[in-house]
């Protein structure tokens, strides 16, 4: 799932080796990890300490990594130049109070590539509860708006298809936005 999130990222957008970034939702770095080589510096944001502790165990120590407990808000310099999160949207409680976060921290021209699930049933995580099943990708698209950003793109990406619900098939379609901080 992650290498199909990163090879649609980087034909949609140029990553820039000069590039500061952040990892909102970063795990065990399976996102952060593969786009570390072509970027300056990523930030990997998680609220997991066990996830942080087996990405630092991934590091040789050489690399230009900032490792971040908490929400997404936990990072707070104003020197951001590139946002990248997969799959990890849908847990953010408030996400209107975090994409204004995001827009604080980045500079103007920022690149910011979110990839997550359309709206579904609920199915994708069996029932339990988490703040969103999904998005409706015209409303994330006016959130970006209405803090700062200009969306260039949302488009599907991929389609998982997963039995969640026992012997149903069910598909969650993936999704790409790409946005620029004006």
């Amino acid at each position: 799932m992650t290498r199909k999130f990163v090879a649609a990222l980087t034909e949609k957008l140029q990553v820039k080796k000069e590039w500061k970034a952040l990892e909102v939702g970063a795990g065990t770095g399976l996102v952060g990890l593969q786009l570390l080589p072509m970027v300056d510096t990523v930030v990997f944001e998680d609220t997991s300490a066990a996830m942080l502790a087996v990405l630092k165990s991934k590091l040789n120590g050489d690399e230009k990594a900032e490792l971040v407990e908490g929400e997404v808000f936990a990072y707070a310099k104003p020197d951001i130049d590139f946002v990248f999160s997969c799959m990890a949207f849908h847990h953010i409680p408030d996400i209107d109070v975090a994409v204004k976060h995001l827009s604080a921290i980045t500079k103007p021209g920022a690149m910011v590539a979110i990839g997550d699930i359309r709206t579904e049933d609920g199915s994708f995580h069996r029932f339990e509860p988490i703040p969103h099943k999904g998005f409706d990708t015209d409303w994330l698209a006016g959130v970006f708006t209405e803090a700062g950003f200009e969306v260039l793109e949302t488009s599907t990406y991929h389609v998982l298809s997963r039995e969640r619900t026992e012997g149903v098939i069910s598909n969650y379609e993936q999704f790409m936005l790409i946005a620029c901080k004006k």
